[in-house]
């Protein structure tokens, strides 16, 4: 049996919770989760595993083993093993039988009985980071792949948490990332080390906040930056005003589709032209789950069945029903699915949009002209990977809305 590598020997009486906390880590990486959750309750202790997004219960140890689990972590994690109180972050690496590590980002929480912990499970795999493997469409990744050429301007990529924003800008850092370009990143935290990206976390404690970090980047004679979020006006400013002074800027930010991050911004207090002048790209994503090419079941769609679900019409050639899929359920795969995919809305700032948000136009109204563009919404894109039998019908609703 492997054992966790380090140098911190547990107490025999605690030997038990050790073994169960890496057979859990090893569990968690044969199944490719991405969370591990340890909660505990009054009269039972659950573990769960977000696997392709969805939580699903392990059998859980011992409801004795609780404080020893917690305890074992924070060490490992360089947490104050002491404080149970207040919430704490940090990071650890493991060892697995299969002789890889795990790198791991730590975060505690008090409850009500005793203090919940979820361990983000850090990909290293940098062959992961590229556009084919996220999901995009060969015109996205042109338009893309346009967009990081020009020696300035800002790429925005929008969708809420748990999308996959961070996964896309690290692929767009590792396309960037030569030696003769200055690459500089501020997040919190970062999830993936980059080489040859100068990568900084936010400590807000001592004042180390995005716009602070980007203020110092700026005085580092950089050529592409990468602004984990954008949440207040300090950092949308600084952001603005680094696109517009030969630097290509990087970011993300909270908003359900692209049209909607021209409107935060502007919400933000970022004058309207300063957002026409500098943003060259938005991108909107969700993930959803991949079907099981094992089991998955052909199914017949109406068009206008399809029409009401958000397929644009013009795309619509036949009334006869079009083959979709949907999920069943095998030995191979977490019913019917295995793994996940980006589905995307990529919408350059052509001139037209310039115009509208020099007008103060609304969302619809910059909608509406994106669409006139051929600019496809998260729901018609989803709908298309659907139509290539990639996902189902149920995760694209589930994940998008018809507008």
């Amino acid at each position: 049996m492997a054992t966790i590598s380090t140098s911190t020997r547990p107490a025999h009486s605690e030997a038990p919770a050790v073994h169960y906390l890496q057979q859990t880590f090893e569990t968690a990486s044969e199944l490719r989760a991405s969370d591990i959750h340890f909660e505990p309750f009054e009269h039972f202790y659950r573990v769960r595993l977000r696997i392709d997004g969805v939580l699903q219960e392990i059998t859980p140890p011992p409801f004795e083993f609780r404080e020893h689990i917690a305890s074992r972590i924070k060490v490992l994690a360089s947490l104050d093993i002491a404080e149970k109180r207040l919430p704490q972050d940090g990071r650890m690496s493991i060892g697995l039988q299969n002789a890889t590590r795990l790198n791991l980002r730590i975060s505690t929480l008090p409850t009500l009985f005793g203090e919940k912990l979820v361990v983000r499970i850090l990909s290293s795999d940098l062959d992961k980071l590229n556009f084919d493997r996220l999901g995009y469409a060969t015109s996205d990744q042109h338009q893309l792949r346009e967009s990081l050429q020009k020696p300035h301007g800002m790429i925005l990529v929008t969708g809420p948490t748990g999308s996959g924003k961070s996964q896309s800008l690290y692929a767009c850092l590792n396309l960037l990332n030569k030696t003769e370009i200055n690459i500089a990143s501020v997040e919190d935290p970062s999830e993936i080390q980059l080489p040859g990206v100068n990568q900084v976390n936010v400590k807000e404690k001592i004042g180390l906040n995005f716009a602070t970090t980007l203020r110092a980047f700026l005085r580092q004679d950089p050529d592409v930056l990468m602004v984990g979020e954008i949440r207040d006006h300090e950092t949308a400013d600084m952001a603005i005003k680094a696109s517009q002074t030969g630097h290509l800027v990087l970011s993300t930010l909270h908003t359900q589709d692209a049209p909607s991050a021209l409107v935060r911004l502007r919400n933000m207090g970022i004058a309207t032209y300063n957002l026409a002048s500098s943003i060259s790209l938005i991108s909107a994503q969700r993930l959803v789950r991949r079907l099981c090419s094992h089991c998955k079941v052909p199914i017949m769609v109406s068009s206008t069945l399809l029409k009401d679900l958000g397929w644009q019409a013009q795309h619509v050639h036949t009334e006869k029903p079009r083959q979709f899929y949907s999920a069943q359920g095998c030995t191979q795969c977490h019913k019917g699915y295995w793994g996940r995919i980006g589905i995307f809305q990529l919408m350059p700032i052509s001139p037209v949009i310039q115009h509208l948000i020099l007008q103060d136009a609304s969302r619809s109204a910059l909608a509406a002209q994106a669409d006139k563009e051929g600019v496809m919404s998260l729901r018609h894109g989803g709908l298309v990977q659907a139509a290539l039998g990639i996902t189902s019908i149920s995760e694209v609703l589930a994940h998008t809305d018809v507008h």
